[in-house]
This record gives C-alpha cells, structure tokens and sequence, in this order.
C-alpha cells in the first residue's frame, strides 16, 4: 500500500501513514532480529498480505532510530546499532509502476534523491553513490522484474559494504546471503482488530455488537485474514450488516470451493473477495473499474473523466462511479503536491485490466491514456513559462509514471513513433530543468532510432527531438552526441524551412560551444540564435535562456555592460511573468558582473536567491555554480571559514555534474580562486576541516546555511576596507580573447 510522501530529507523519503498500522508485533521484532544478521531481507507473501505495509513500519522503526544517532561511524556487520547502520538514512523506492528494465537504475537513484548530468551508466551511479554510505535501501513492489531488481541487489551488495536492502515481494529475489520472511496473514484477533478499525474509518457511526462480532468474526476466517480482503469487506459494512457481509461470502466461496470450509487456498481468498467485490459493483462501477486500470500509479479525476468516459459512461458521473469505488476500499484518495491524487492497489488493477482484456478494450483505452497524456505535456510545457513553473514541476513528477506508459504506448506502434518524438521532445524543461537528463536521455534516444522511415509530414516532431536530444547531451557532458543531432537538426530544419527548428539548433550549438570554453564561438551562436529567435517570433525560457548563456559568454570575455543588460533584461521579463528556472541563472551572471565591480553585498543577495530557485528545481548545474560563487563572495567579505564549509559543501555535487562542468576553466574560475584564498588564510589542515563539515552537510541543510548568509553582517571586505577579489576570466583558457 502506498502513501502521502513526505518531503525527503537528509535521512531519507520514507512516507507518513495515512491509516494506522494495527497488530503484526511479533513479525516487527522477528523482520527486526532478521536485519539485525542479514544485510538482505525479502518479505514474501501472496498480494494483499500486507507486505508493504510491515516493511514500511519496519523501515520507519529503523529511520526512528537513526535520527537519534549520536553521529558515531561503527563498523558494518551483525549487532551494529542501528543508529550506526543507519547513518545515513532510510529510502524507499516503490518499483511497481516500472516496466521498463532499463529504468530500474533511474528509478532507484531518484528514490535516493541523485541526480546526474553526466552518460554514466546510472547502475555507476548508484554503486558509487551507495560505495561508502551506511543505508537502507527498501524495496517495494519488484515481482514484474525479479531477476534484474536481483541482478542490482547483488551488484550493489557487493559493491557497498555499508548498505541493507528491505525488500517486499511475492517471491524472494534469490540473491545469495538472502534471508526472507514469509508473511501469513494476521491471527483471528488481529484480523478481527482490523476490519473493525477499517469498518470504523469507513463509516464512524459503525458499532460492533455483541451478534455482530461473531458474524465479523467468522468473515474474518471466510477471508483467511488477508488484510487487502478485510479492507474490502469492510468498505461493504457502510450498506450491508455484518450477518448480511457473511451471508454473501458464505454464497460465494460455497459456490467457488465445492462446499468445502476452512483453510482457503490464500490467493483464492483474495481473488474471491475481489471477484465478490466485482460483482456487487453497479455495472457502470464495473466498467469504470476496469477503465482505470490503465493508469500506471496515481492519476487525478480529470484524467479519469477524459480516458474513461463514453457513450457508455458519461463524464458527468465519473465523479460519482470514483466515489463509490473510493467507499469500497477499490481506490485510495491520496494527497500529493501536485494535488489530489487517485490510485488502485496493483491487486485491484491487475483484476480490472484482466476484465478490460476480456472486454476487448484495452488497446482503444490505453490510446486514450496517451492521448491525454500527450495533451497534459503539451500544456505543461506552455505553461512553464509562467508563475506555475513550480507547480509544473511537481505536476510532471507526479505524473512520471503514466508518462512512462504513453511513450511506451507510442513506441509501440511504429506508424505512431512521431507522437513518441514529440512527446519526449515536449518534456524538455522537466529533463534539463528538474534534474532529469539520464532518463530524457533514455527516451530520445529510443524515439529516434534510426531503423525505419519518417513521413515527411511528421519532420517537426523528429527535429524538435533532434535539438532536445543536443541540448541533454551538450549538459551531460557528450560532446560528440550532442553535435551529431544538433547539426543533423539544422540542416534538416534548413531543407525543410522550419525557422523555430533551426533557431533552437544554433542555440544550442552556441550552448555547447559556451560550456567548451570557446567563448568567441559561443558568442557568435548565441547572437546568432536570438536573432532567429526574434524573427520566428518566439519568446519562452528557451529563448531567454539563450540571452542568459549570451550574457555568460560576454561577462567571461570581460564585457561586463554587456552582461549586465542581456541579463537584467531577463530578469525584468521573468519577473513580469513570473519565470523563476531562467531567472535563476540570470542572478548568476549579474552577481558574477557585481563580484568583480566588488559589490559583494550585492553579489550575495543575488546568489541565496539563485541557490533558493535552483534547489527548488532540483538544477544541480546552476546550484552548484552559485554556491561556488556565493564561496568566493564570502571569502571576500572576510570569512574564509564559512567559505571553506560551502567549498566542500559544493564538492559531493560535482559527482552528479560529472568532470568539473566539462572541465571549463571559466566555469570552474570562482571554485579555484575561493580555495586557494580560502586555504592560504585557513592553512591547508584547517581548510581541510571546514570542507569536510560543509561534505557532511546534506543538500537542505545546505541551502539552509546559504540562505542564513544572507542576512550576515559584511566582512571588512565587503565594507570597502579591503579590495574585493576579482574573478580571474579562465584558468584553463587564457589564450581566449
């Protein structure tokens, strides 16, 4: 079962428990004992068992007693505390919704809050992420890809001695060292506990009877226990009577087991009390059911409304048929921050997708889903240029998983990969500004296979996939990949007049050319870029972006009037409408400028601002680039200690950034100049102290500290009593003009 996630912090993401967690003492200090001599534990069972669940209070016990962690380092192995285990948090990764193998890794490095720019396999990642972390690692939901969920855990078993993996599946994952945990339902007692603290939650004015308590009693056994089952049969007590719950089960399982009473086979327990379910649903409930099961995770009433609704089933009662199926326990209303949200326990959906299939409507409805998918990508792209960015964001990531489906769904069917193609060329701002490039990666690459033709009709799909596979590429660091489909794309939007293609193509270039170093280059590109831009008439963040990376190449080839006005420009019209992503980097090119005029009080107003939008995009580039400025600009105010903390604080970032940004010497100029001031006030071992506790830092508490800076009483630097530091234009190109 899944629930409202809570905002991941330094110890981990695990989420907060809607419902109470009743019983299940005895296998909590059992699973406990286990993880206390196995570094991998498998709770197994059949679906419905409550699996996640115990895992979960499992995994809430262990991150309880991390967070009181003296902040003592143990070594690895049986009987450590748990506090020491534990170190450094506790992480859940919930794999139901993932399909697709190669998104395995990805999935798992974003539960763990990583993000990387670079074409690392994102299995490295993860190994080098994990090597010298102390961690548990929870797995939820693997059994649709068992053997390559076991073929990681052993990789990174072996690779990170520091690391426990929790799992929960209905098979174990047979890895060696294993020890699983086969969960039975939970005793009478338990199990009688439950449905009445369900029965409760769906209907208060519910009250158990002394003849009432047998016939729950007995339901309890009719359902084996099986907590999913209870759940559902306690949804029906709002309408039925206990006697009347028993009666139907009594009529049902005689019918499905020849007469034969007792010990159910558990599965068939389960599937009887869905099936009954089924039944006792009105036939637009039914079929509303089975619509729904096309969602992959949580999904919102106006998707539900636009991919079920038919002749047969009128949008207008959607609304009704979801709160009918949310009293009987087939749905789960969940609070998100992209609002609220709607998911089908995969027991449930599994059933509804069988009946869609028996129906025959499953591809026209999985059409659908695309469809409107496609639609919300579009949308959402438009609006990122606007006061909503933020919320964008959020809508995207909650969505991720039916975005995964409809671009499944486009691969599937070759005639449609141009829809493909344009849908993964449309989520653009979420690859590059949400910290997501490996998985924008994974789908450009897929939608634009090469094997096969491409109607002609259909060429602004490809070469808008074209440009936004250059521009990850060009910001993972992939030169080559990202010249390759950036000239393949202007060329071809020259053959074919597409103006916007061919602006956005020179762009980018003229981006590629400016994290080279090769500033004239950039020069030239990116006012070549704004030009087309202007004359195409369009105006979002990417064409603002442009005059920003402008603004860069002219402050880094000391034309700081220049800079100055591309990028106060920009920062009026984002301010106008209400932009934040472009904005960001914006405040990064004027604080550089107002640095070296010396105006560091200035530069740092500018600077927490930029760290604030790019932390709250998850945009590891341009935080890490401000932070390593904000360094320098303390180091000028006076306080090298504190700029020694954010020195190393910045450090751990560059490994999801990859080589120093591209190994740019005007890029990496602020970090240079701010350690080797920083360290020849400090002394190389006090220097080496203050980076190791700005390391240890955890990227909120990071930007906690950066943001307090802001209000700090200026250095005598920063009050004119000192010359403040001059950003040296390169150290890996000064023969740059």
């Amino acid at each position: 079962m899944r629930h409202r996630p809570l905002p991941r912090t330094a110890r981990g993401n695990l989420p907060s428990e809607l419902s109470g967690f009743i019983g299940r003492g005895g296998e909590l200090a059992e699973l406990g004992g286990l993880l206390e001599v196995s570094r991998l534990v498998t709770v197994t069972g059949v679906g419905g068992v409550g699996k996640s669940r115990l895992v979960l209070a499992a995994a809430r016990s262990a991150a309880e007693a991390a967070r009181s962690a003296t902040g003592a380092h143990g070594t690895q192995g049986a009987h450590v505390p748990a506090e020491e285990r534990y170190c450094d948090g506790v992480w859940l990764a919930e794999l139901a919704c993932v399909r697709d193998p190669a998104l395995l890794e990805v999935t798992l490095a974003q539960a763990l809050g990583l993000t990387d720019h670079t074409t690392r396999p994102p299995r490295t990642v993860l190994a080098a992420h994990l090597a010298d972390k102390r961690l548990l690692l929870v797995l939820d939901g693997f059994e649709q890809l068992v053997d390559e969920t076991a073929a990681l855990v052993r990789e990174l078993l072996l690779r990170s001695p520091g690391l426990q993996v929790l799992a929960a599946g209905r098979r174990p994952l047979e890895v060696d060292g294993e020890r699983t945990f086969p969960l039975a339902p939970p005793d009478p007692q338990e199990a009688l506990a439950l449905l009445e603290a369900r029965a409760v939650a769906a209907d208060p004015a519910f009250a158990v009877t002394g003849p009432d308590r047998a016939a729950l009693v007995e339901v309890c056994a009719r359902l084996d226990g099986i907590p999913l089952a209870l759940e559902l049969a306690a949804g029906r007590l709002r309408t039925l009577s206990p006697a009347q719950v028993l009666a139907r089960l009594e009529d049902r399982f005689g019918l499905l087991t020849g007469g034969a009473r007792g010990g159910l086979p558990r599965h068939r327990a389960l599937r009887s009390a869905i099936g009954w379910s089924h039944e006792l649903c009105t036939p637009a409930e039914r079929l509303l059911w089975a619509r729904l099961s096309v969602f992959s995770g949580r999904f919102d009433l106006d998707a539900a409304e636009y991919v079920c609704a038919g002749p047969d089933l009128p949008a207008e009662g959607v609304l009704d048929l979801v709160g009918a199926l949310l009293a009987q326990s087939l749905l789960v209303r969940e609070e998100t921050p992209a609002g609220v949200r709607f998911r089908m326990l995969e027991t449930v959906r599994l059933y509804g997708a069988g009946w869609l299939e028996s129906l025959g409507d499953a591809a026209r409805l999985r059409r659908r889903h695309r469809d409107w998918y496609m639609g919300l990508a579009t949308w959402c792209e438009l609006d990122w240029f606007s006061p909503r960015q933020h919320e964008v964001a959020a809508l995207v990531e909650a969505e991720l998983p039916n975005l995964r489906l409809a671009l499944e769904c486009c691969l599937d069917e070759p005639d449609e990969l141009y829809l493909g193609q344009f849908l993964a060329g449309t989520l653009w701002f979420y690859w590059a500004g949400c910290g997501r490039l490996t998985e924008g990666r994974h789908w450009l690459d897929r939608t634009l296979d090469p094997t096969g033709g491409q109607p002609a009709e259909y060429e602004s799909s490809r070469l808008k996939a074209l440009w936004v596979l250059g521009y990850v590429a060009a910001l993972q660091g992939d030169a080559t990949a990202s010249m390759c489909a950036l000239y393949e794309c202007r060329d071809a939007a020259a053959r074919s007049g597409n103006r916007v293609a061919a602006a956005y193509a020179v762009h980018r270039l003229g981006c590629l050319a400016l994290v080279s170093d090769d500033m004239a280059r950039a020069r030239e590109l990116l006012g070549e870029a704004l030009e087309r831009y202007r004359a195409a008439g369009e105006l979002n963040s990417n064409v603002l972006m442009c005059q920003v990376e402008l603004g860069m190449a002219l402050a880094f080839l000391g034309d700081l009037p220049g800079a100055l006005a591309l990028c106060g420009d920009v920062r009026e019209i984002c301010e106008e409408r209400g932009e934040r992503w472009t904005k960001a980097y914006a405040l990064y090119v004027l604080a550089y400028a107002a640095l070296e005029a010396g105006g560091t009080q200035e530069a740092r107003q500018l600077l927490t601002e930029s760290v604030e939008i790019n932390h709250t995009f998850d945009d590891l580039v341009g935080l890490v680039l401000a932070l390593e400025l904000l360094a320098l600009v303390t180091v000028a105010e006076g306080d090298p200690t504190e700029a020694a903390v954010l020195q190393g604080a910045a450090e751990p970032m560059w490994d999801g950034v990859g080589l120093r940004l591209f190994g740019s010497g005007y890029f990496n100029a602020p970090r240079l100049t701010c350690t080797e001031r920083a360290g020849a006030a400090l002394g190389a071992e006090r220097f080496a102290a203050c980076a190791a506790e700005g390391r240890a830092l955890s990227r909120d508490a990071l930007v906690v500290r950066a943001l307090r800076g802001a209000a700090r009483v200026p250095g005598p630097a920063a009050r004119g009593e000192t010359p403040s530091p001059r950003v040296p234009r390169s150290t890996a190109a000064a023969d740059q003009p």
